[in-house]
């Protein structure tokens, strides 16, 4: 029974790069130009060669130009995405890279917004020195932008950083602040990561294939994400008061 399954699964994939060049762009909803600069750059495995040196893509090929565009979605640079795509097992299933792509849309933070000094200053309620916008890039809220005099923030952020600039807080601290934080919240989320990994999607992937279950395991996921990010929340801030009890208590 297995050895049916899984010829049958090898024959599928023999069948299954059929697409050209244009079809996967229009089912991707991207230019053939593009897919072409994709291949280009190494974020799309190379086509199948049949007959008349034509080229021919499939199923993971369209999966993983969705991926591409979802991450391009959140504000990756294609230099972050390259490094996001290369720690990925490079034998992933269509369905996997379903699945990477249902997580990224569901974690992943708000997308950043760009705007011209004038916008910002509106938003943030304020004029801005040039002190106040390298106080708030250090603090993550912003970065600017590759055109002149334009931004790229998180709205999130905005409004508790523009509130930190009137905090005598030196802006060598605060870089030194957010590097601990990036630091240790890397090191929880790799740890998660990992649970969700062993806990959730590998007895999923060892189950039978099932298209409903991609939306069901995105449904959990965005269930899940609040959750945690509350308990972290909540632990960092018992934490952090626990700490500054004992840092500032004369004994």
């Amino acid at each position: 029974m297995d050895t049916e399954a899984g010829a049958a699964k090898a024959a599928g994939a023999d069948q299954e790069p059929t697409l050209t060049v244009d079809e996967l762009a229009a089912r991707a909803g991207v230019t053939v130009r593009t897919v072409r600069f994709y291949s280009t750059r190494g974020l799309l495995p190379p086509p199948v060669i049949g007959p008349r040196r034509v080229g021919h893509y499939g199923h993971d090929h369209l999966s993983r130009l969705a991926l591409i565009e979802e991450l391009q979605h959140q504000g990756m640079t294609l230099a972050a995405i390259e490094r996001y795509l290369e720690q990925l097992p490079p034998d992933l299933s269509a369905r996997d890279l379903a699945i990477h792509r249902a997580l990224v849309a569901t974690w992943a933070p708000d997308s950043a917004e760009e705007a011209t000094r004038a916008e910002l200053e509106k938003r943030a309620g304020r004029a801005l020195a040039e002190d106040d916008v390298d106080r708030l890039a250090a603090m993550g809220v912003l970065a600017r932008a590759e055109a002149p005099g334009r931004y790229r923030l998180d709205p999130g952020l905005l409004r508790l950083g523009v509130e930190l600039l009137d905090v005598p807080i030196a802006h060598e601290t605060i870089l030194a602040a957010r590097t601990v934080l990036l630091e240790h919240t890397r090191s929880a989320a790799h740890a998660l990561s990992r649970l969700f990994r062993d806990e959730v999607w590998n007895p999923y992937e060892e189950s039978e294939p099932d298209p409903e279950r991609v939306a069901a395991m995105r449904s959990l996921s965005a269930h899940m994400q609040p959750m945690v990010v509350q308990a972290l929340v909540t632990a960092f801030q018992r934490s952090l008061k626990e700490e500054l009890r004992a840092a500032f208590t004369d004994e």
